[in-house]
């Protein structure tokens, strides 16, 4: 934990001062240009300096300021060398002497020793209270008396004050804080207040005060400098310093290992839920195959099937598995067949079109299918990765063929599909190693689609925009798309909720669709990608909707 605590005294004649002050040093990180184990000449001298000048104050204090001094104000001489301890599993070390080592902390601790024991003061004086800003830090202060005979009023005003810049986990860590510095604090009063009595046993200085000619101008004299009492004279504590930088020690690292920041995911994608959903119903399927009369063999061919039929889900990390050529990213694609194929495709796609590839090599298809699927939310997508035989739209969404396969006419004239024929030139023997795609093939794509494809969708226009931008690397791009699916799938349930469950008319789904942003010239595209869209919602999720809709609506009755 980035924080530092400090151990404050009110002085009857200097005011507020800073008396011993633990921070947490964390271990340099390795320099690239040094040998790893090879110390670099002149950083045991430079280490030690440092050290050094961390442990004594004359990087904080003038002479002046020792000077100014007396015996209440000063915990350590300035020959001492601190306390150092060091933790193991972290290779932190924890720092104690009487002023923090680096100048700006200095300032820092001074200002927030000053506001503890002077204008932020909490109710009865004694107790925390939590005070500062953005610039200086924020301080959690805790404020308290010490019993001492010879002071005015028989007691000593001190604070133990945290300085850290995160508000929050400053806050967050309060009844921690509290907790263990009311035992630090019990602990200092309790052995004050055994010293306090009997130092009244031995000379009562109320009834001597009592008997006493009080002048004020020789009052300072009378008390023959009993104002300034170190807090080792009030506990009688020969290790008060080495205790207490114990507890400060333990603190800082115990309060900075109890929170931890962890990546909250929060409920799940609508992905997630499709493939749980489909999950859950292959398993239904192999049990009730399982079961049947002569499942053995029906099962084998049902695992057959599946192997060569629907494959659903898709995995970037099974891309580097494919042998052969393949296609790399959604960039690469559109490196290899250009940038005005790679849009008309791209928009056969996400409109819901049936995308069939002819080639002879199905690991090539598989590639290119692994990265156009990126393009949908999972529930949208339907493939069959290689088949020997056309297979019907409603089936799948993707459709690998061997180059043989006929095409049947009604599909060549449809507008909802499009064909992207693949074949290898001659000229280059396709092995393992080759990797130059647009060297290995040609392709060819062709569509009985006559309307536009250079308008939309809004969604296909940003991401052609983040393709052409060589500045943004692969992985910043599947990120931006990442956004943008769930951007689109955000008003696709806006879209749902809206129209089907609720079912509104045409002009007030139109009021919607401009409050989207489905609106202007890409409009037509814009309102095919959320219908389409809306098949791809799980399950889980439409299930919902419907039930939280008829519990209002039997509320409502009631």
């Amino acid at each position: 934990m980035n924080a530092l605590v400090a151990l404050c005294h009110f002085c009857e004649l200097h005011g507020p001062r800073t008396l011993f002050c633990t921070e947490a040093l964390h271990p340099p990180s390795p320099d690239p240009s040094s040998q790893a184990g090879a110390p670099v000449p002149g950083d045991r001298d430079r280490d030690g300096d440092r050290e050094g000048e961390g442990l004594t104050m004359r990087a904080n204090s003038s002479t002046t300021q020792r000077g100014e001094m007396c015996e209440g104000c000063r915990s350590l001489p300035a020959s001492h060398p601190g306390f150092v301890s060091i933790d193991d599993e972290t290779g932190i070390r924890f720092l104690s002497h009487q002023h923090p080592r680096q100048p700006q902390l200095f300032s820092v601790v001074r200002q927030a020793c000053v506001r503890s024991l002077s204008c932020e003061v909490c109710p009865g004086r004694e107790g925390p209270i939590f005070f500062g800003d953005e610039q200086q830090g924020f301080v959690f202060s805790h404020t308290f008396f010490i019993k001492d005979s010879l002071a005015r009023g028989f007691q000593r005003w001190y604070s133990i004050v945290m300085v850290a810049m995160d508000r929050i986990y400053l806050i967050n860590s309060w009844p921690f804080l509290l907790r263990h510095l009311k035992l630090t604090i019990q602990s200092l009063q309790s052995t004050a207040l055994k010293v306090f009595d009997s130092e009244q046993g031995v000379c009562p200085q109320r009834a001597m005060r009592m008997n006493s000619v009080f002048s004020p101008a020789v009052f300072p004299h009378q008390r023959s400098g009993n104002a300034a009492r170190s807090l080792t004279s009030l506990t009688q504590h020969p290790n008060l310093w080495a205790s207490l930088h114990s507890s400060f020690s333990w603190l800082l690292k115990a309060c900075g290992s109890r929170l931890t920041e962890k990546l909250l995911e929060g409920a799940p994608t609508e992905d997630t839920l499709v493939l749980i959903e489909r999950q859950t119903e292959q398993e239904e399927e192999m049990s009730c195959w399982e079961g049947a009369e002569g499942g053995g063999s029906k099962l084998q061919l049902h695992q057959s099937e599946g192997k060569l039929g629907l494959n659903f889900g898709y995995d970037d990390s099974k891309l580097d598995e494919i042998p052969g050529p393949k296609v790399k990213s959604l960039r690469h694609l559109r490196q290899v067949i250009g940038a005005a194929d790679f849009r008309q495709l791209a928009w056969h796609v996400l409109m819901g079109n049936q995308v069939i590839w002819r080639c002879a090599e199905p690991g090539f298809i598989q590639s290119a299918f692994t990265v156009l699927k990126s393009l949908l939310p999972v529930g949208c997508v339907r493939s069959v990765p290689y088949s020997s035989q056309y297979e019907e739209a409603y089936k799948c969404n993707f459709l690998g063929l061997s180059p043989d396969v006929p095409i049947p006419a009604h599909v060549s004239s449809s507008e909802f599909s499009v064909l992207v024929d693949v074949t290898s030139d001659r000229g280059h023997q396709i092995s393992a190693l080759c990797e130059d795609v647009c060297t290995l093939y040609q392709f060819t794509i062709s569509s009985a689609n006559t309307q536009p494809t250079d308008r939309g969708p809004t969604l296909l226009n940003k991401l052609e925009v983040a393709l052409s931008n060589e500045n943004l690397s692969v992985d910043v791009v599947s990120h931006c798309l990442l956004c943008l699916k769930e951007e689109w799938m955000n008003k696709v349930k806006v879209l749902f909720k809206f129209s089907k469950v609720d079912g509104r008319g045409r002009e007030d789904t139109q009021k919607v669709l401009a409050i989207l942003g489905a609106t202007g010239t890409s409009e037509e595209d814009n309102v095919r990608l959320l219908k389409y869209w809306m098949t791809g919602l799980s399950k889980t999720y439409k299930s919902h909707l419907m039930t939280a809709v008829r519990g209002g609506e039997r509320s409502l009755s009631q």
